[in-house]
């Protein structure tokens, strides 16, 4: 027997009274004085756009997850003292005591072997791996004192989406829609777009709701076959019949909402609504067949394809047509250089070339559209990577780089950040953080500022606790905010 039902029915008019708060006067008052003021009113659809607890600077997100981690010193954090003692020992105060993945003993130092200059107004030192990003340097707002509690992938991946390293809480894009809702009711509030064949470290966890309603998570879709898994009506179910079936679910499952009370339901009232209207609008958003062969050649995008082009390209036309967060995974960043394709040279070389276009063609079509300045885009991995050889590889030809915490680099444009700023700054060989540290729920609170929200205002109540995105951590970094 349900436990609730079984509760009602051995419960006596004496405990009714006994448990009713202030008693029966308290409930004859309010429904006096005002009955809608009172009542507990079940949102019909939660992801009706809300209003933020200030006002925003950014009214959507593009998160482009590099998994893996990409190796910063040999695309954004220069270290003219680190190539000048390539492969001495590294020095025992910056090893002496910690662990490393894959790597023990006394390491060699390595300094990067890419070309370093600067770029733009600003003068932004970045390296000739990711050359579309040069004419952008005034664009980005580059974190170079970024740290994390994490070493292995998973962990850390979890820990930037949801702010902690294990399964079961909410990420940053199921937070943003639970909090602003979404701008297109026929679409989902939270896409996930997946390139690379591979799903990320965390799998569906770095993109699931957790305990907050499952509406909020994100919704995967592909370039290739049904947009959307299960979305399609089976053989034999035309429009008409969908409907009178949905009709009649949305009936039981309005009884047992009223009787109940469970927030799910109310879910999956508003989830199958949902999935048939996305039945005629993603696949039409999801038809990148009427880009101009122009855009499609900028982002680098294919019809039918399914590569990080293709995702950045339906990152803009989802965020043009209202999606409040767009999610971007990429695989092929863990530059361990344990084969070619790892290494930090033409490894490098190869992969960013399938990153830096399409991200750069993004940033443009943004502003040709009048959307740059309100679209708030993220750009990195879960770490970063050391400076010195990575233990395994260290003796071989593939220059490769272990994970590393203690200092990483991150990238903001748009949305309300600073252009062509540098924040922060590691020791001459990259080992510590000296100026400036930015932890991980540091960025996440300043992420949910630029969205007009005070990250330890917007919180979910769950077995006893309110929860939020920062745990109980994090302040807001106002030099990152224009």
């Amino acid at each position: 027997m349900n436990p609730l039902t079984e509760k009602i029915q051995i419960d006596t008019r004496r405990h009714f009274l006994r448990n009713c708060g202030m008693g029966l006067g308290a409930g004859a008052l309010a429904h006096l004085l005002s009955p809608k003021a009172f009542a507990l009113q079940a949102p019909q659809n939660p992801l009706l756009p809300r209003k933020p607890h200030f006002s925003e600077k950014a009214k959507r997100v593009i998160y482009i997850h590099l998994t893996g981690s990409p190796p910063h010193f040999d695309m954004w954090d220069y270290k003219p003292e680190l190539v000048k003692r390539t492969d001495q020992d590294c020095p025992d105060e910056f090893v002496k005591g910690k662990m490393f993945a894959f790597t023990s003993g006394t390491p060699k130092l390595m300094g990067t072997p890419r070309t370093f200059k600067q770029y733009g107004k600003s003068g932004m030192w970045m390296s000739d791996a990711i050359p579309n990003f040069h004419e952008h340097a005034d664009d980005f707002c580059v974190i170079k004192s970024m740290h994390t509690d994490q070493f292995n992938h998973a962990p850390a991946e979890l820990f930037v989406h949801t702010g902690f390293p294990q399964p079961g809480r909410p990420s940053f894009g199921a937070w943003t829609t639970y909090g602003l809702g979404s701008e297109n009711q026929d679409l989902p509030g939270y896409v996930v777009l997946i390139s690379s064949g591979t799903q990320p470290n965390g799998g569906k966890n770095s993109y699931s709701a957790g305990f907050i309603p499952s509406v909020y998570q994100g919704v995967q879709c592909r370039s290739k076959g049904d947009p959307v898994l299960y979305v399609s009506d089976p053989p034999g179910m035309n429009r008409r019949l969908r409907r009178a079936s949905l009709d009649a679910l949305k009936d039981l499952n309005q009884k047992a909402s009223e009787k109940f009370a469970h927030p799910e339901t109310l879910t999956r009232i508003a989830q199958y609504e949902l999935a048939y209207r996305m039945q005629t609008s993603v696949p039409d958003v999801m038809d990148i067949s009427k880009e101009s062969q122009k855009t499609l050649h900028a982002y680098g995008a294919e019809v039918g394809g399914a590569s990080l082009g293709n995702n950045c390209l339906l990152a803009r036309r989802l965020a043009e047509k209202g999606v409040r967060f767009v999610q971007l995974f990429d695989w092929g960043w863990d530059y361990h250089g344990t084969n070619p394709k790892e290494d930090i040279r033409d490894g490098l070389t190869r992969k960013c070339a399938t990153m830096d276009k399409p991200i750069s063609a993004l940033i443009k079509d943004l502003k040709e559209r009048g959307l740059f300045d309100e679209t708030l885009i993220i750009i990195g991995g879960e770490f970063g990577r050391t400076p010195f050889r990575e233990g395994r590889t260290s003796r071989g030809k593939v220059l490769g780089r272990d994970h590393f915490p203690d200092c990483y680099t991150m990238i903001m444009a748009g949305g309300g950040v600073k252009g062509g700023y540098v924040h922060g700054e590691s020791d001459e060989l990259g080992f510590s953080i000296t100026k400036d540290p930015v932890h991980v729920h540091d960025l996440q609170a300043t992420w949910m500022h630029l969205l007009g929200f005070d990250h330890e205002q917007l919180t979910y109540r769950f077995q006893g606790r309110d929860y939020r995105l920062t745990d109980v951590h994090g302040h807001v970094v106002k030099d990152l905010i224009a």
